[in-house]
């Protein structure tokens, strides 16, 4: 019994030991096939860039024209410094000597580094975009050292923008792709791509096909010979609907006035935009080469947002310009006739509320071209009575207030049209027949975008067709340039023709007759336009606030077009702080004037502002107080109801 058992032990061991033989070589087995077969690829491409390196070349990205063919954004060359860590022996010391030849922040440049460690050990890190040829000699002087044989250096295609930072925000500017970028668009790490305006809403056309180079290298890292190269090819070149000369003219009367604010300018046959402005701008160049975190930290602290698109983003009261709208929609909705006078003795009552307007001893009786030209609050307060917030929401709409545009250019925000559904959706409350009165005049809950106000106004010069604004005009991929066919328009009704004369006839007497835009008049070209006022706070609210450091002067605006029966040219000025809207106005006056000379071929006018005389006040209306009596909610916090609304009688109140 002992014997047997004793001759157990050693044949249970054999067992054991045999086990775990047949187990390490299925173990080495399962490594072989591992690394030999599934990681076949990337330990071949490692092998392969042992003594091949395969270099990126860049596409240089399509160049952007104006309608007449003038340069607007093109490339220039430049040089990007990068580690291969694959062929370092010592990362660190890498790093403090291209910092210190290249005169860079060590820690800078180990944080780019440890940012992409990540990335395969063969893909060069990019650590300087845009070097100085200072940078580049200096570098260069080092490899032929063996200093950084790890260091590249490469000549790259980099966008050169116009001086002075013009048409920056139609433009935008590009920079490497972030990670989101990278994933959702199947992009190269390092790549450059449109981050802002056309750059990135056309950066599929823009970018080109990037080319690559193959090249054999020494145990040094150094190019010996190369194997293969695959030319870029560049990517599609596109002529914009942008008229340098209008857009320069437009940045100029900012410039030369000293305001700030947006401005567009669209022909009405087509929807083409001839100039789109936002001003404070910032500079493109700046991103092309690789912006530095001081400038845009600055950019991003500044109190003035320059990279806010103002003319798409920005989201303001439309003050006086919105009882356009209101007129029209009176006449299209057969409310009134041209004809229908209202008698205005400095205010009306509405609802218990007593709301003034800007003349203070009043209009007297108006029609509706005079109302137009004096800009009488009382009469749009009437019309606005009449039609009530839903049908004013109807028209706002149709004439392309209150929702997006549709212009090709990213991150475009629509203004505000209130009507009885949307404060019920929004605020869970009903809509008060009074509060009709303040939108009746621009005033109240109604907001608007520059863009917005100018396509109203090219569907009001044309008399009832609304396109979406568009940038590009044609295109051409090395086949010669191709245009683009126009999209429909988003929506076509026609206007009664007394509404098209009357509405025509008030905006001309506005600037040619005794309104308030006569700052725009051009003799011999028919300009018609309005002037508003927006608050930017209320009455009382200034008068708490007169020791803040904001600024809480009102916004002008003045929307135009010209001439008067035929328009080619219409749009939007937007003066922040201006104060009053006809202060705008010669703004458009040295835009249309610069068309109409490019048209004749004449010499192009300088900039000047005419003082004309102006009625007394100037101002378009003035705001509702806001301190007079609101509707008092209930016990529940639901609002009391108001009076029904009441229609004038000829007259009007």
């Amino acid at each position: 019994m002992r014997t047997s058992e004793a001759g157990k032990v050693p044949t249970s061991r054999i067992a054991v030991l045999q086990v775990a033989v047949i187990v390490g070589f299925v173990l080495l087995a399962g490594a072989f096939w591992f690394f030999q077969i599934i990681q076949h690829e990337q330990f071949h491409e490692m092998a392969e860039n042992n003594h091949q390196r395969e270099l990126a070349l860049r596409a240089p990205r399509g160049v952007l024209y104006d309608r007449d063919g003038r340069i607007l954004v093109e490339n220039r060359p430049s040089y990007t410094v990068s580690i291969v860590r694959l062929h370092t022996t010592n990362l660190d010391r890498t790093i403090r000597v291209l910092a210190a030849v290249a005169g860079l922040e060590q820690r800078r440049v180990r944080e780019i580094v440890d940012r992409a460690r990540h990335l395969p050990s063969y893909r060069p890190i990019v650590v300087i975009q845009d070097a100085t040829l200072a940078q580049v000699a200096a570098i260069m002087a080092r490899r032929l050292d063996f200093e950084l044989p790890d260091v590249v250096v490469e000549r790259v295609p980099t966008r050169r923008y116009p001086t002075d930072a013009m048409a920056a925000h139609l433009l935008g500017y590009v920079s490497e792709a972030t990670e989101a970028q990278l994933a959702a668009d199947s992009l190269k790490p390092g790549a450059i791509v449109g981050q802002a305006g056309i750059e990135r809403t056309h950066n599929r056309d823009l970018m080109g096909t990037d080319g690559a180079r193959t090249v054999v290298v020494n145990s040094l890292g150094r190019e010996i010979r190369t194997l293969d190269e695959v030319e870029p090819s560049e990517g599609r070149r596109l002529k914009l609907t942008i008229d340098y000369d209008v857009q320069k003219a437009a940045e100029d009367g900012f410039k030369a006035l000293g305001f700030w604010g947006a401005a567009a300018a669209i022909d009405p046959r087509t929807g083409e935009v001839l100039s789109l402005v936002s001003l404070p701008a910032y500079d493109p160049n700046a991103f092309a080469g690789g912006i530095d975190r001081t400038t845009w930290n600055s950019l991003n602290t500044d109190k003035l947002r320059p990279l806010q698109n103002r003319v798409i983003q920005g989201r303001y009261s439309p003050g006086s310009t919105f009882k356009i709208v209101v007129a029209t929609a009176a006449l299209e909705e057969g409310i009134v006739t041209p004809d229908f006078k209202v008698h205005c003795s400095g205010g009306a009552t509405f609802y218990g509320r007593y709301f003034k307007c800007h003349k203070k001893g009043g209009h007297g009786v108006v029609d509706m071209r005079h109302a137009i030209e004096k800009s009488c609050n009382v009469y749009f307060y009437t019309l606005g009575n009449m039609l009530g917030v839903d049908r004013m929401h109807k028209w706002a709409t149709r004439l392309g207030l209150g929702v997006k545009t549709g212009i090709d250019l990213p991150n475009e925000i629509e203004g505000i049209m209130p009507s009885t559904e949307w404060k019920r959706k929004r605020y869970n409350e009903k809509w008060y027949a009074g509060e009709t009165i303040s939108v009746a005049i621009g005033q109240g809950q109604v907001t608007v975008t520059p863009i917005s106000m100018a396509v109203m106004m090219a569907t009001v010069a044309n008399g009832g067709t609304r396109f979406a604004p568009r940038l590009v005009k044609a295109y051409d991929d090395g086949q010669g340039w191709k245009d683009l066919d126009p999209p429909p328009a988003l929506e076509t009704f026609r206007f009664k023709p007394s509404t098209y004369s009357a509405v025509h006839d008030g905006l001309w007497m506005v600037v040619n007759a005794a309104g308030t835009g006569g700052r725009g008049r051009i003799p011999g070209l028919d300009v018609s336009g309005k002037t508003g006022t927006a608050q930017v706070i209320s009455i009382t609210g200034r008068k708490a606030a007169r020791n803040s450091e904001k600024d809480l002067r009102d916004h002008g605006w003045f929307v135009f077009f010209a001439p008067r029966d035929t328009p080619e040219i219409a749009g939007v000025i937007f003066a922040e702080h201006a104060e009053h809207g006809y202060l705008a106005a010669p703004i458009a006056r040295h835009m249309i004037a610069t068309y109409y000379a490019k048209k004749r071929g004449e010499p192009l006018p300088a900039f000047s502002a005419p003082g004309m005389p102006l009625p007394t006040p100037p101002q378009e209306e003035v705001p509702i107080e806001p301190d007079a009596p609101r509707p008092v909610a209930d016990a529940a916090g639901r609002g009391a109801q108001a009076p029904p609304p009441q229609t004038p009688t000829g007259g009007g109140r």
